[in-house]
């Protein structure tokens, strides 16, 4: 059956909630039912400024006055769990980042594989929370609405099993996928950095002195320390450890690149003192500390150590270097296996292999820190572990806990050592509980302190001005802004701090605040973009059905320019199959406006917005629905949504070319391709700062007139 059109509003319904397994039943509605009531929430952060480090998103910070968005345009863990980083090492979950690369997970045939993937987005909440603990001995607090991959598929935390309730959820002997617990890398004492130089020195370096003729001289002593390797960081460590204690070297090219051979650089020192201080620092402990065993297991796999996909082997014939090498991975419980190579190049060696596949290699990088990153490298390494992941206590905790989630390219990340599942603008009103379809459109949480927090920011000695972005995730000026004034209130602050905005906006109500851009503007730091999708108002009706219609947004361009405002349009979301063909009359149209600038975006379906575009589309237009499925799938690589940076603003292969050709062609023949002119910090001056207030608590319901 098809879905019914929901009166006044895009979302033909309510997509059930990845984390809250909401869902709106709608059996029994027509089309001439109302649509849902706008409800207007008081957001609770404590913040205004949002930080970006996406490459494809052409601004670094953002001000988002409204979380959710009336014109209708079609989960956590606590923040000390360590994540797997993609050099093998960890790193607490509140200090992750957007772009920073980490591991996550591909099924490839019969076994999921590690992969390096891109945090795309780092979110933080407040919400009760449960310690799931584990046999291994592996403790994981999380929201009772985090997923946890079993051997039996994706689990939420807490569930039930009949009523509303009801979903997959973790019980006792739930067996979790993963690795087993990460170990945080301790820090580099003296004990570690003797062991590292002792290792690296005695494995791959030159420490010599012999006698030779030298005219003039009484004796022909020579002393020489050389260390020579391909990579860089080994070089580069042994260098700083030496200075530290005392020893300066010498950097060289000790051999250049060849058809055959890599580039190596070396450190040496031909000093008498100098190498007689090395010698005593790589000297053989009598009965060596854990922490020397640490280092030196460290420097002797830089330097004669490898990897590959989980299995770890250091290669040696020296006896004495082989039984402290032993004596070290006994000391740490570490099983391995002693292989006598035989060949005749081989005479003599004897290859050390670690036992116990990922789990231990992974816990031989992080306990022993060994600098060369290639060499930790597990990419491809099947998730098959011994480790015992086994549910034994799931206990609730009390109060509310700040509690952090991330996006990802892969949809999961490792989070002490289990498989975690991961929570732009719908998808983001479910991580606050409600659904990305109609919860999007009339739900919607607006920070009445924003212009107050902005203020607070700008006046801090911390601040360096930079282009603000209004808005990175929703529109600024959607219908609760006639009355509540929040996005002005900012504006009213940026135009007192000279401080560049750059604003974009579906709504013709920007140019209420004419006089507030157009002081910036006289500073060269303002600019805004109109989104214009589509010029056809029949379309414009379902597809955004509560913004501003196409003459409208273009009149406000025309507002702008003539107050002296750079304006311009954004054509996005360029829909494939259904709107691309109007890329070159709605830059044509923008340009008699007084548009001076112009760019696009590609339509992007993550997570539960891919449920609702299809949905919509079978609303709407269901004899052309396969058609414009099968085109988004020609730019996204097969798939509807593709999250990968440098990829998911524009899509990728002949159709994507196609359409980035025919814009820059449109743009290029209406006058628009000319120079942008970038938004200038000269005239930036600090706010006073404003007294203190204590923010409004989250879910208190405004009204909406006040």
């Amino acid at each position: 059956m098809r879905p019914l059109p929901v009166r006044g509003r895009g979302a033909p319904g309510n997509p059930a909630n990845r984390f809250e397994g909401l869902e709106l039943e709608r059996e029994g509605w027509t089309a001439e039912d109302p649509g849902p009531e706008t409800r207007l929430l008081r957001d609770r952060s404590r913040s205004i400024i949002t930080r970006n480090r996406s490459p494809d998103v052409g601004f670094d910070a953002s001000v988002n006055p409204y979380r959710g968005c009336e014109h209708g345009c079609v989960y956590c863990l606590e923040g000390s769990t360590p994540i797997l980083m993609s050099n093998g090492g960890t790193r607490p979950l509140e200090d992750l980042r957007p772009g920073d690369r980490i591991y996550g997970t591909r099924r490839r045939g019969w076994y999921r594989r590690l992969v390096v993937t891109t945090v795309l987005d780092h979110w933080r909440t407040r919400k009760p929370a449960w310690r799931v603990r584990l046999t291994d001995g592996t403790s994981l607090v999380a929201s009772g609405d985090h997923r946890f991959l079993t051997d039996r598929g994706w689990k939420h935390v807490t569930g039930a099993d009949q009523g509303r309730g009801r979903r997959p959820h973790l019980t006792r002997n739930n067996k979790l996928m993963g690795l087993g617990a990460t170990l945080a890398t301790p820090a580099a004492t003296e004990d570690y950095r003797r062991g590292y130089l002792c290792g690296v020195i005695r494995g791959d370096g030159l420490l010599a002195a012999y006698d030779c003729d030298r005219p003039g001289r009484s004796h022909g002593r020579q002393r020489q320390f050389r260390l020579a390797m391909k990579d860089g960081e080994p070089l580069e460590r042994t260098r700083t450890y030496l200075a530290e204690a005392g020893v300066p070297t010498h950097r060289f090219l000790f051999q250049k690149a060849t058809a055959s051979r890599a580039e190596m650089k070396a450190s040496r020192t031909h000093a008498r003192g100098n190498v007689e201080a090395i010698r005593r620092l790589v000297a053989f402990p009598a009965d060596p500390p854990g922490e020397w065993f640490r280092g030196f297991l460290a420097g002797l796999f830089d330097a004669e150590g490898s990897q590959c996909a989980g299995l770890i082997r250091i290669v040696n014939s020296d006896a004495t270097i082989l039984e402290h090498l032993q004596r070290a991975l006994d000391h740490f419980s570490f099983r391995y296996v002693d292989d006598r190579l035989q060949g005749r190049r081989t005479t003599g060696l004897r290859s050390i292999r670690l036992r116990g596949g990922i789990r231990q290699s992974l816990r031989f990088v992080q306990l022993t820190d060994p600098s060369i990153l290639r060499k930790r490298d597990i990419r491809g390494a099947a998730l098959r572990s011994a480790a015992d992941l086994r549910v034994i206590d799931i206990e609730p905790l009390q109060g509310e806990r700040e509690l952090f989630d991330l996006t990802t390219e892969t949809g999961d990340f490792i989070a002490n050592g289990v498989v975690s599942h991961n929570c732009y603008a719908r998808p983001t009103h479910e991580y606050l509980g409600f659904s990305a379809g109609l919860d999007f459109e009339s739900r919607i949480l607006a920070k009445e302190d924003a212009p107050r927090l902005l203020r607070e920011e700008l006046a801090s000695p911390d601040w360096e001005p930079t282009v603000l972005a209004m808005s990175g995730v929703t529109d600024p000026y959607q219908p609760a802004e006639r009355t509540l004034q929040i996005t002005r209130g900012c504006l009213e602050v940026l135009a007192e701090a000279r401080n560049p905005v750059a604003v974009i906006t579906k709504s013709h109500l920007v140019t209420r605040d004419a006089d507030h851009l157009a002081e910036l503007a006289s500073h060269g730091a303002a600019r805004v973009a109109l989104s214009v999708t589509t010029l056809d108002e029949d379309l414009r009706r379902v597809l955004e059905p509560r913004a501003a219609t196409p003459s409208r947004r273009l009149d406000a361009v025309r507002t702008l320019s003539e107050a002296g405002i750079p304006a311009g349009v954004m054509i996005a979301p360029v829909i494939p199959g259904l709107t691309e063909h109007e890329i070159p009359s709605i830059l044509e149209a923008a340009a008699e406006a007084g548009a001076t600038h112009a760019a696009w975006i590609m339509l992007r379906l993550p997570h539960g917005v891919s449920e609702m575009f299809e949905a919509w589309l079978e609303t709407h237009f269901p004899d052309r629905r396969e058609k414009v499925l099968g085109r988004i799938r020609e730019v996204r690589g097969g798939r509807l949504n593709d999250p990968r940076f440098g990829s998911r603003m524009r899509g990728r292969g002949p159709l994507a070319d196609h359409i980035s050709r025919l814009f820059h062609v449109s743009l290029r023949k209406a006058g628009l391709d000319g120079p942008r002119e970038t938004l200038s910090t000269a005239a930036f001056r600090r706010p006073e700062p404003p007294p203190g207030s204590e923010g409004a608590r989250a879910g208190e319901q405004l009204g909406l007139f006040g």
